[in-house]
């Protein structure tokens, strides 16, 4: 695409700039090459309209930005990230188009929905990829993922894959930093799913209000929104939808579960497309199914496709995976590493696995610290024995962390191991006896971050380690 095209269909004037074909896209000085479009971005950690000069003695074939500036080859524009965002989709031929887009935002949820949507059209034999927390799939093939939803420059690269190798569909998560920082700015979504709010991220919105804001623009911007009738913000949903609404439920919602039954087996429920069972898991799971079946609904997947796909369905790694072990204990691992979430998943343990329950936890570093007496208070009350730890403590202390999550803790059923692999040690010796042991916060994650540093830690790895020490 030539750069005067590209500056017409983004109505930037381009007087005086010597038209090129474009070889690139880019907001980052480290991936401009000769000729590429460079654009300045305002971000969270440093303002890009510092590094157009850079751009352009790299060979930048013009800079974009929204600040007053006096460089040669320099443009202005209103909003330079949601211009970004629309150059993107231009230069790689606008590939969304080819796809039907369903998007799915909550606090919790989001990763196992988008892997039953995707399940339920690979019964129906449609190619569909998927961009998510865990993983990316397009066209068949998977890649781990960088974060939740990728920015522009990541993400339209990927439509163009899934557009060229066959794919016809694209299921992904949509984070609520994605939609406060416009990074899926542009996109039209056939279908919308909203999981829940419970408190998280406060730290980046400040407000649950904030919070709900970001996450609302999912719904304005689908064709179709599927929302949890049970969520207590379920209303301010709604009124946020751009078009045709269905809701779903175990107490309220048009889609409603009904007959749910749960066992260390598996779960079951009987919806309006007929029986379905899923792998282990408390009512969270009955939400995620029902969320899932409206989802593949919004995105004209035949019924008895959805029905089968969920019943196919296979756990999403990190998110109550139960781990193959030596001992006479059970050994779950999972994701849960919001106030909300922990307490789903102890509740959902207290319903089908066998007691004492050993909880591994700790809190995530440079984030909401308001949540970390919460989830202490849950760890304490709904655990026989609460190991408390790190997580990933990032710039701060470890035992400043957990200085926090002590003041919530309830009674005498807590002990303190900063070390990790020490604590899960500590918590399988603990159960050796029989219970069930729960690693919460990493989930898929194999590594832990230190500082700045990410450092390998599998805790997959440290169970199997562990246990052959204990022999």
């Amino acid at each position: 695409m030539r750069l005067y095209e590209m500056l017409r269909l983004l109505m930037i004037n381009s007087d005086g700039l010597p038209d090129r074909e474009l070889t690139g896209v880019t907001c980052s000085t480290d991936k401009v090459k000769k000729d590429s479009l460079f654009f300045a971005i305002n971000g969270e950690e440093t303002d890009g309209h510092r590094f157009v000069s850079l751009a352009l003695e790299k060979g930048a074939a013009a800079a974009v930005g929204q600040e007053a500036l006096n460089a040669a080859g320099y443009v202005r524009t209103d909003n330079s990230r949601r211009a970004h965002a629309l150059a993107q989709s231009l230069f790689w031929g606008r590939p969304q188009e080819k796809l039907k887009l369903c998007g799915v935002t909550g606090t919790n949820g989001k990763t196992t929905v988008t892997a039953m949507i995707r399940s339920a059209a690979v019964s129906a034999g449609l190619g569909c990829g998927l961009i998510g927390t865990v993983n990316t799939v397009a066209g068949g093939r998977s890649a781990p993922s960088e974060r939740t939803t990728p920015g522009p420059e990541e993400l339209y690269p990927l439509f163009r894959e899934m557009a060229d190798s066959g794919d016809r569909l694209c299921v992904m998560e949509v984070s609520s930093h994605a939609l406060a920082t416009e990074r899926v700015h542009g996109l039209t979504f056939d279908a919308g799913v909203f999981t829940n709010l419970t408190r998280d991220h406060l730290d980046f919105h400040k407000t649950m209000d904030a919070y709900a804001r970001a996450k609302g623009g999912l719904m304005e911007n689908s064709r179709f929104s599927a929302v949890n009738a049970d969520d207590p913000r379920a209303e301010y949903f709604l009124g946020r939808a751009g078009g045709e609404t269905v809701t779903y439920g175990i107490e309220k919602g048009e889609f409603r579960a009904r007959d749910i039954v749960l066992t260390p087996e598996g779960v079951e429920f009987t919806c309006p497309l007929g029986q379905v069972h899923l792998p282990p898991g408390g009512r969270f799971s009955v939400y995620n199914g029902l969320a899932a079946a409206c989802g593949a609904l919004g995105l004209g997947i035949p019924e008895k496709s959805i029905l089968r796909g969920l019943n196919l369905f296979q756990s999403v790694p990190g998110r109550l995976e139960k781990l193959k072990t030596k001992g006479k204990y059970n050994v779950y691992i999972d994701y849960a590493h919001t106030p909300d979430g922990l307490e789903k998943v102890l509740r959902a343990l207290r319903e089908f696995a066998p007691e004492p329950i050993v909880t591994v936890f700790g809190c995530g570093g440079d984030r909401d610290k308001s949540k970390r007496p919460m989830m202490g208070e849950i760890a304490s009350t709904l655990s026989d024995l609460c190991v408390v730890t790190s997580d990933n403590p990032r710039t701060e202390e470890p035992m400043a962390i957990i200085d926090d999550i002590l003041a919530g803790i309830n009674g005498k059923n807590a002990v303190v191991e900063p070390d990790r692999r020490a604590a899960i040690g500590l918590a399988l010796r603990s159960a050796s006896g029989g219970g069930t042991v729960l690693l919460a916060g990493k989930g898929h994650e194999t590594y832990q971050i230190v500082g700045r540093e990410k450092l390998h830690m599998d805790e997959r790895e440290l169970v199997a380690e562990i246990e052959n020490e204990m022999k």
